[in-house]
């Protein structure tokens, strides 16, 4: 798997969009076929703003051990599904009001961005599933890049539930301990259940990942007091109110166990969201 450059990190993430998409269009020349196969069956986007608000007890366990504060972030996501394949994708500003620096006036801003795709194996309910996230710490001047290449499935239930899973081996690039390499395999799903209460429209979705036979030196250099388990556990619990199609409002349980550069010390948060959707 390659390695990136600082200055070509974000630029894989709609690299990665990009040449996916124009693949069926060279596949099936131009015209009627190619106009059809680049028409979106379904798509969304959304610009949210975002409080974090770490559990006193993560504040406690991780005091000394990758110190986990409350903070506000700004959000732009999006998705779009063809008849070929769909992409998902965010990015997030951390602490964008900067108020408030480290008690060593280090920036305390970060931001984060991730892109996955499903393309469809035929008519089958099988994907290949690719998957790139990047994150930067500005005040510790490190950066990571974890990348995921395997295969997915997709599956609606009769009532309405949907759920992705996906299965991958993962590769890491971080610039802060100078660690890019293999770094074992990641098992994780997105799934969401749309329903109504009280004359309202509700929705409830989740997101989880768990990696697993991890590399050893990964795990002893990119984490406070490592070196961390192999396996770590990531992910979110949504429950979103939709009072009209333009808002978007929710509160989410956020959990991690061996993630985050905390090593053998279980994280949790709530999430407040606010999301305009503009598409």
């Amino acid at each position: 798997m390659p390695t990136f450059t600082a200055p070509q990190r974000f630029a894989s993430l709609s690299g990665l969009l990009l040449a996916a998409t124009a693949l069926p269009a060279s596949a099936n020349g131009t015209g009627d076929d190619a106009a059809s196969a680049l028409t979106p069956q379904w798509s969304f986007a959304n610009v949210s703003v975002n409080y974090l608000d770490w559990s006193d007890g993560t504040q406690q366990r991780t005091a000394s051990n990758a110190a986990k504060g409350d903070f506000f972030y700004l959000e732009l996501e999006g998705g779009v599904g063809f008849d070929w394949g769909e992409f998902y994708g965010f990015y997030d500003f951390e602490n964008p009001q900067n108020d408030t620096l480290e008690d060593d006036t280090r920036d305390n801003r970060r931001a984060a961005g991730k892109v996955t795709s499903h393309i469809y194996l035929g008519d089958t309910p099988f994907s290949l599933y690719f998957h790139v996230y990047d994150f930067r710490d500005y005040g510790f001047d490190s950066e990571e890049q974890d990348r995921i290449v395997g295969f997915g499935y997709r599956h609606t239930f009769g009532n309405g539930l949907w759920v992705k899973p996906f299965l991958g081996k993962a590769w890491v690039d971080s610039d802060a301990n100078a660690y890019s390499g293999e770094n074992g395999y990641m098992l994780g799903w997105v799934l969401g259940y749309d329903f109504q209460a009280f004359g309202e429209n509700f929705s409830l979705s989740n997101w989880h990942e768990q990696t697993f036979d991890r590399d050893d030196d990964y795990l002893q250099q990119n984490y406070v007091n490592g070196p961390a388990g192999s396996t770590g556990t990531n992910g979110a619990v949504a429950l979103w109110w939709h009072p009209i199609d333009e808002i978007t409002t929710g509160v989410q349980y956020r959990y991690s166990n061996n993630k985050l550069g905390t090593a053998d010390h279980y994280q949790n948060a709530m999430i407040y969201t606010l999301k305009y959707n503009f598409l």
